[in-house]
């Protein structure tokens, strides 16, 4: 018989979204923050994103309504071990999420205007919409999905300790022309636009308290010097290796443990004893984060 108390969560499929703009020559991300009666993350700062609805798979319904082939798809956004269908669902997920939370419609149509965008942009803020509200509109109404302005960042497996799951495709987007982020305020309350640098520094001082792999993908970022340096930079990337973390239990607050951690994959017991004295520096590379007071902080080892 199996202990369900020892028995992970099962892993639900999940899309985020990077949104990033050109500020001079520098960039900036886009931080919406999730409404603290959310049972995961609730109250940090986090990319758009959620969980991949079964409305949003299906090849055959979706193929027309993608201004990319399959092979094109493949090619830009597949990897080992992701089937063409997978990548269909998280990418429409991640696209959809992108509008529902954020505002941002990832999409063209022909003939379309800017009052249509704008129209299915308030359609979103509508109370009660059912599940398969988005997939209706895109075919009813004849839109096109912006494959193309999609590209892969990471893929993030949520501790086993953690009460909720996610297999997570992080995509990365440049934020389209004459449009502008609006949070839903049902899901997301706030959101702002910070280069990777101030949102660190204000995480530290919680004014801006980020979730664990928001905090990691904006120490990622840090290496690329301008906008240009990270649009290039997308060109040859992938999903990478799974960034599946650990949790470890702390009577001060937990600790996550990187993949990259020294004693990641050691028996060797975690040392999270005096977590105060070991904060790092913002900006600091880091392989453990822990939560002191609701504010995740990088921790030396």
């Amino acid at each position: 018989m199996t202990d369900q108390k020892n028995t992970p969560p099962l892993l639900r499929k999940a899309s985020t979204v990077i949104l990033v703009r050109q500020k001079n020559k520098r960039f900036e991300i886009y931080l919406l923050r999730r409404s603290t009666k959310s049972g995961f993350m609730g109250g940090l700062y986090v990319f758009p994103g959620g969980v991949a609805d079964p409305e949003d798979f299906g090849i055959d319904a979706w193929a027309p309504h993608i201004d990319m082939s399959l092979d094109k798809i493949k090619n830009q956004l597949g990897g080992d071990a992701f089937p063409i269908e997978d990548i269909i669902g998280f990418s429409i997920a991640a696209i959809r999420e992108t509008l529902e939370e954020a505002g941002v419609f990832i999409a063209s149509g022909i003939g379309k205007t800017k009052k249509d965008f704008e129209g299915v942009c308030t359609f979103r803020l509508n109370r009660g919409l059912p599940k398969s509200w988005f997939r209706t509109k895109i075919m009813n109404q004849d839109w096109t999905l912006n494959f193309s302005s999609l590209g892969r960042w990471s893929h993030w497996i949520t501790p086993k300790l953690m009460k909720k799951r996610f297999d997570t495709r992080f995509f990365i987007v440049f934020m389209p022309k004459d449009q502008a982020c609006v949070p839903d305020n049902m899901e997301t309350k706030h959101g702002i636009w910070l280069t990777p640098e101030n949102a660190l520094e204000q995480n530290l001082s919680a004014k801006v308290p980020l979730s664990p792999p928001t905090v990691v993908t904006l120490t990622q970022m840090l290496k690329f010097n301008d906008f240009n340096e990270l649009k290039q930079g997308l060109q040859t990337r992938f999903w990478g290796d799974p960034i599946a973390p650990r949790l470890v239990p702390s009577t001060e607050g937990p600790v996550i443990i990187e993949p990259w951690d020294p004693l990641f994959d050691s028996n060797e017991k975690i040392d999270v004893s005096n977590l105060s004295k070991k904060v790092l520096a913002p900006c600091s590379n880091f392989s453990r984060i822990w939560c002191d007071k609701d504010v995740w902080k990088p921790v030396d080892i």
